[in-house]
């Protein structure tokens, strides 16, 4: 049973802060003397692989997927870092359901998915997936401020197994991993450019790319390429969030849906809006909805969630602006017809892109040309008018596979031509930057209150692991085509601060510290675990009983006013898979834990079992009159549950949920 937390503040009071923590109670009814866990699950052990920590819709959820070999019930189990002793989970971690299905034919086993939600931020949390007597390793991760400036680290095609050789390609990408994370300990997300693997459905190469533990310990926000596309295994392993799996976000349409990867979604982690497609569905020839979907989702997106972001960065596989191999691609050329526009007139700031095997950063972008005649190659600052917008391509951030830059043509300095930049020839006319020195990095983002900073940085040198390197698949390394010796690993190639357009107004910014004493708050004291009643009794053959206790609730009231404040409660329906009985079943006696506050505690409220609605109707826990001292006081309750024998057995939960009102 979720213990849901809300506060309501009168008019006359400020409101501090308004949030939601979530615990659970839950009761297990046995009518047969024996425990309700389904036969099926009983006696199953699963082994548990694949584990990665994925993004959520914001900054206080995270997304945990994971392979499973048996089909049993599973969770996340969760708790503060702190809170272990001696690697021991906590009776208090939290535990969320997991979700999923048997994967395809070629990989067999099961998927498995949960959603972690109600993170605190700086705070270090641990994890593992799996069920009771049979759990994974434990791995973690550390939130941090909610709000403020952040770092996140984009990485271009991986594509395990691109080079022929599994072992090395792995290597080149655990390097890369170990190089970013390591000199950036404190970057937030990390980002897909696509292509995690070469083979779609391919598990050796997917076992390859999760092998690093920081995507264990960092959120990877995924993307899918045209190598992740032609089968399930892409969805399996990355679940997403806010996703339209419609069939218009399919490369083929609404029959590709079980056989293939794809998607639209969007998320918002500290006021940027991450908007990610699935770019293989560019053709409504093929059967999908096309770029025409693509943009009435970005712009649906942006219709609905952009005035609450600083920024909007746009995410998807195929490059549109890049300098190599994908340059003049028939697909490409279509999509730089059909996004540019669109994206200039959603305010769009930054677009990351995949794909070409090669690093590109674009001049600043309007409507599909380039903006400002005047910014130069190579600029280091770009100020966007209304409607810029600056592509970035990454190479690849595990050294599989690089595309040499290829030459601009004839074919136009606008639109979809393939035409040189008048004032560097060598470059494609859209790109400011162009590099390809067959060695991997990775491209910075630094996401400050008024400007983007990007860097691409080195992650190797032309030393193993560089797999296309090794086995000759290229035939020079380093700067110039080699001219010159590879540069120190963590050297910057290219860095360029943007500033974003304000339209024709200007933006006021204030940062609102949390709130100085003198004000009325509550919280659910320790980590807001489950509220286990236990197993339920016979009582004269007629009801089952079960007891226990809430989480005890801290209240501080420091006003000056020294107002008269209430926390009340009710509770709904307990459920289980379809099952169901009353909340009113449910009473208490409230109690004062610790004194302080001017904390009375309410009435006790006996079982509806006995008569009357229980706790399915708002109930006093504690409050306090007037004139109370300015203190903290702890209040709690004793719950008592009494409902009928003829209830089916089962594990039942339902969800408390408290409201504080302060005069």
């Amino acid at each position: 049973m979720f213990l849901i937390a809300s506060t309501e503040h009168a008019a006359r009071t400020r409101r501090r802060v308004s949030w939601i923590a979530t615990a659970a109670i839950g009761a297990s009814l046995v009518l047969s003397g024996t425990a309700a866990v389904p036969a099926a699950m009983a006696d199953t052990t699963a082994t548990l692989s694949g584990v990665i920590l994925g993004v959520g819709a914001d900054e206080t959820q995270r997304i945990v997927t994971w392979y499973s070999s048996a089909d049993t019930a599973q969770t996340v189990q969760v708790a503060p870092t702190s809170t272990l002793v001696n690697g021991q989970f906590p009776a208090s971690a939290t535990t969320f359901s997991a979700s999923g299905t048997a994967n395809i034919a070629s990989s067999g086993g099961f998927n498995r998915h949960a959603t972690i939600t109600g993170l605190a931020e700086n705070t270090a949390y641990s994890y593992r997936v799996g069920s009771e007597g049979n759990w994974s390793s434990t791995s973690a991760f550390t939130t941090q401020s909610f709000e403020g400036d952040y770092d996140f680290l984009f990485f271009g095609d991986p594509q395990i197994g691109a080079s022929g050789d599994l072992a090395k390609d792995q290597a080149g990408w655990q390097e890369t991993m170990n190089v970013a994370v390591g000199a950036n300990p404190h970057a937030e997300l990390l980002v897909s450019g696509g292509d995690q693997v070469e083979t779609a459905n391919t598990e050796a190469q997917w076992n390859a790319f999760l092998a690093p533990d920081q995507l264990r310990q960092y959120p990877w926000v995924a993307t899918i390429g045209n190598h992740d596309v032609g089968g399930k295994a892409y969805e399996q392993h990355l679940y997403t969030p806010n996703t339209d799996r419609s069939g218009a976000y399919y490369r083929k349409g609404s029959g590709s849906t079980g056989t293939e990867s794809g998607g639209d979604y969007w998320f918002m982690y500290k006021d940027v809006l991450y908007i990610d497609l699935n770019s293989n569905s560019y053709a409504t020839s093929q059967g999908g909805g096309g770029d025409e979907a693509h943009i009435a989702y970005v712009t649906d997106v942006v219709n609905k969630h952009g005035a609450d972001a600083k920024y909007t960065v746009l995410v998807y596989h195929h490059a549109i602006y890049s300098p190599a191999d994908h340059a003049k691609d028939a697909d490409n050329k279509v999509r730089r017809v059909d996004f540019p526009t669109a994206f200039s007139k959603l305010g769009v700031d930054l677009v990351l892109q995949g794909h070409d095997h090669s690093y590109s950063r674009s001049y600043e972008i309007k409507n599909g040309a380039k903006a400002n005649p005047d910014e130069k190659p190579g600029q280091d600052e770009v100020f966007e008018g209304p409607g810029g917008v600056v592509y970035v391509t990454a190479n690849t951030a595990s050294g599989s596979k690089y595309y040499d830059i290829t030459a601009p043509d004839n074919s136009g300095t606008s639109g979809a031509g393939n035409g040189a930049d008048p004032l560097n020839p060598a470059n494609y006319w859209y790109n400011s930057v162009q590099n390809q020195e067959h060695v991997r990095s990775y491209v910075k983002v630094q996401v400050k209150k008024d400007q983007l900073v990007v860097q691409n940085i080195r992650s190797g040198t032309c030393d193993a692991p560089n797999a296309a390197v090794e086995l000759k698949k290229v035939l020079w390394c380093g700067p110039e085509n080699g001219a010159k010796p590879a540069e120190a690993v963590g050297t910057i190639q290219d860095e360029v601060t943007i500033h974003p357009n304000h339209g024709d107004g200007q933006d006021i910014q204030v940062d609102v510290p949390t709130g100085a004493p003198g004000e009325f708050g509550w919280t659910i004291n320790g980590h807001n675990g489950l509220v286990d009643l236990g197993t339920a009794e016979e009582k004269n053959l007629q009801y089952f009983e079960a007891t226990g206790q809430i989480n005890p609730i801290t209240v501080t009231d420091t006003r000056r006013s020294k107002a008269a404040w209430s926390v009340s409660a009710s509770v709904g329906d307990f459920v289980d898979n379809g099952k169901t009985f009353k909340g009113s079943f449910l009473g208490w006696v409230p109690k004062v834990v610790t004194p302080g506050a001017g904390a009375v505690a309410g009435a006790a409220v006996g079982s509806g079992y006995d008569g009357g609605d229980g706790l399915a109707v708002s109930r006093v826990l504690g409050s306090a009159p007037a004139g109370h001292d300015r203190s903290a006081g702890v209040v709690g309750a004793d719950l008592d549950l009494k409902v009928p024998n003829s209830i089916d057995k089962g594990s039942y939960r339902a969800t408390l949920t408290l409201t504080a009102l302060a005069g």
